[in-house]
């Protein structure tokens, strides 16, 4: 997982209020392997694509928007079905943050756990961010992990809060396995002790 510290993208407004998992990928591509070529096409699917496979006018098909690798959306964003594919799309597009008034808890943690920053903001400050965006389509948003900031558009800069150890996973681009691997050699001393007092086991 890559580390995130300082990050500074072209975002894309998502005006989707509710947005579900089963927009940012429908259920039938969720037994699909992340190395497939075509994986990114998965995230918002059925919004940007036709059933014959040709592009709609949707925003994140249109340049510059189709370049951004952070979301800003509407309340409640990645509510409906635990799937974790909704972030495998995102993390498939380069997409390393979402923010929004509200972020469904499921999402939110599975966002921490695959490198995508989950940012929390007022639904006001929400709402004028995309505004900002689609007014100036390119347009890019700062996100600073070290110190908690988001800076808009228009330069105004915005403090979010987010819980220190999934701070620090983030910032070292840690997953769950590169997490339990920070113990490793502890791991491996345990291992040794309890074969030695349970010879019998082996």
């Amino acid at each position: 997982m890559e580390p995130f510290t300082t990050f500074k993208a072209i975002a894309v407004p998502i005006d989707i209020p509710n947005c579900d998992t089963d927009q940012i990928i429908p259920v039938r591509f969720v037994r699909m392997a992340r190395t497939e070529p075509d994986y990114a096409r998965y995230f918002l699917h059925d919004l940007r694509f036709n059933a014959d496979g040709s592009g709609k006018n949707f925003i994140f098909n249109v340049r510059p928007f189709d370049q951004a690798k952070i979301v800003v959306a509407d309340v409640n964003w990645g509510c409906g079905s635990s799937r974790e594919n909704a972030v495998y799309a995102m993390v498939a597009n380069g997409i390393r943050s979402v923010i929004a008034p509200s972020i469904a808890d499921i999402h939110y943690n599975n966002c921490k756990k695959n490198g995508v920053v989950p940012v929390m903001l007022g639904e006001e400050i929400c709402a004028t961010m995309r505004r900002q965006l689609h007014e100036n389509p390119g347009a890019e948003i700062k996100i600073d992990l070290e110190v908690q900031r988001v800076s808009a558009p228009d330069g105004r800069e915005f403090e979010f809060e987010i819980d220190p150890f999934d701070k620090k996973r983030l910032l070292k681009g840690l997953d769950d396995i590169s997490l339990t691997l920070e113990y490793a050699e502890e791991i491996a001393a345990f291992e040794v002790r309890h074969e030695h007092l349970n010879e019998w086991i082996y």
